[in-house]
């Protein structure tokens, strides 16, 4: 398999606080949830993962934020906290703390109410960063695409650009999004790919916005060892 596991630093800048801090909380939260009964982690799920069905219906709104803290397995963490571990704090270190925690929840409301649109009358709990994710990678391919990502395969590490590696996952988003409307495939119960594709939408145009700020000019980023 190949994994992305870091990417060219910005220099200087703010600290990451909150980048690193969602993914210890993410984390916590998820090895909360594992201490429990098998039914129980169940029905955590439901309380707190965003069900279609019910928002249509005006009903526990909160669960556009807190669904993208739960996380179904360990593979559906590990796979989130890497991907916010690689391009989250680029984008924090440039635009500052709070502006970054705004931008971080909002593009995760956005990305679930884009999968809730897809899915208007599903009762499956949507649940993970990946939405709030997928706009920090829009974002970052905006912002930041000539920077180089770092991949490894098996135990083989390579660079590639910024731009290929986002663009070619938003290709298959895009992808897998349109081949489920066409065969009518629900995608609550797998993956909710309209989250990723609204996610990343808001994503770049978060990016842009952000690089129209006069500090952006002053970022520089220096190879990751």
């Amino acid at each position: 398999m190949i994994f992305a596991i870091g990417d060219d630093q910005v220099k200087g800048g703010h600290w990451p606080l909150f980048s690193y801090g969602f993914i210890v909380l993410n984390l916590a939260i998820f090895l909360f949830k594992i201490t429990m009964p098998a039914d129980q982690q169940a029905a955590f799920d439901f309380h707190f993962g965003s069900i279609p069905a019910e928002i249509t219906h005006g009903q526990h709104w909160f669960t556009l934020g807190t669904s993208m803290f739960v996380h179904g397995g360990w593979w559906h963490l590990i796979g989130n906290l890497l991907f916010l571990w690689v391009f989250a704090d680029n984008i924090e270190a440039t635009v500052g703390n709070l502006r970054f925690l705004f931008f971080y929840l909002l593009g995760g409301i956005g990305a679930v109410a884009t999968h809730i649109w897809f899915n208007w009358n599903s009762e499956v709990p949507m649940v993970g960063a990946s939405g709030a994710i997928s706009a920090v990678m829009g974002a970052y391919l905006v912002m930041f695409p000539t920077s180089r990502i770092k991949m490894l395969f098996l135990i083989f590490p390579f660079r590639v650009s910024a731009w290929l590696f986002l663009g070619i996952w938003i290709v298959q988003q895009w992808s897998y999004g349109t081949a489920s409307l066409a065969s009518e495939v629900n995608m609550g119960g797998g993956v909710a790919w309209w989250a990723h594709i609204g996610g990343f939408a808001l994503g770049l145009l978060a990016g842009f916005l952000f690089r129209s700020k006069e500090s952006f000019a002053t970022v520089e980023l220096e190879d990751e060892p």
